[in-house]
């Protein structure tokens, strides 16, 4: 087990919501990070999928919300930042399109 794992396993949910809201305001950032990978070389259509969060997950994340009503807003949220990052991301690849043209 890692050392996230572990902490998210012992923090209070309250903590831990907190902690994953916090985490959700950067999707600039995050976009940019998966950007730089696209610069290196990575496949763009990986990294999509790496963005995006997949049906098998959600339906996961939707029976998990139906037992615990709590997670529904954070899951939604998170899967609206995971929306979010891919946009930004796709820009991102489309204004590095535009400029390779311009060349």
């Amino acid at each position: 087990m890692d050392m996230q794992t572990h902490e998210a396993t012992t923090v209070s949910p309250a903590i831990a919501q907190s902690e994953a809201t916090h985490d959700l305001e950067y999707p600039k950032r995050e976009a940019a990070f998966f950007y730089g990978l696209f610069l290196r070389g990575h496949d763009a259509e990986k990294l999509r999928q790496d963005i995006a969060v997949p049906p098998e997950v959600l339906k996961k994340w939707h029976r998990e919300a139906e037992r615990e009503p709590q997670l529904k807003d954070v899951l939604a949220r998170v899967v609206e930042y995971r929306r979010h990052v891919l946009a930004i991301f796709e820009m991102l690849i489309g204004n590095e399109a535009a400029l390779q043209r311009i060349q």
